[in-house]
């Protein structure tokens, strides 16, 4: 039996060990906002905080995943007033709008670590896959979102 933490609640998983963390989040809990992209740990779509750090959850067996704390995009906040998620809606950063949970949750483990990220910052951090090609947006959003937090926010 493995126990881990998803979104503050001690959860139980007794199935295969092999299975990604991914299929556990979307398929047993029914948590849809981490997607299955690439299926590699390429594209970022899948992206989950993991023990605080973004991480591809794809590709993370759930025999590695006893006693870590996940944070999907359900767990940010519960109405979507996270300062990034704001910032996001605030900046029109979605287009298809696939691969933006992935973006949002890669953006907070990077604002938590550098609350004042430079656009270099922000290029070399955020990895993730924008086949719409929203990354011009993406940066304004966490320098909206630092800000947001510098502010006040969470």
């Amino acid at each position: 039996m493995i126990k881990l933490t998803v979104n503050g609640e001690v959860r139980s998983y007794d199935g295969d060990p092999e299975m990604p963390l991914l299929w556990y989040l979307r398929d047993e809990l029914k948590l849809k906002g981490a997607k299955f992209g690439c299926g590699i740990a390429q594209c970022g779509a899948c992206r989950v905080h993991v023990d605080g750090d973004a991480q591809p959850s794809c590709v993370l067996p759930m025999s590695a995943t006893a006693g870590i704390k996940v944070t999907t995009i359900e767990g940010l906040s519960a109405d979507g007033s996270h300062p990034v998620q704001r910032a996001w809606v605030e900046e029109d950063v979605a287009q298809c709008g696939y691969c933006q949970t992935g973006q949002i949750m890669t953006a907070v483990a990077l604002l938590a670590q550098n609350p004042a990220p430079s656009d270099a910052d922000i290029d070399q951090a955020m990895i993730n896959i924008c086949r719409c090609g929203t990354y011009v947006r993406i940066r304004r959003a966490i320098h909206r979102a630092a800000a947001l937090m510098r502010e006040g926010g969470k």
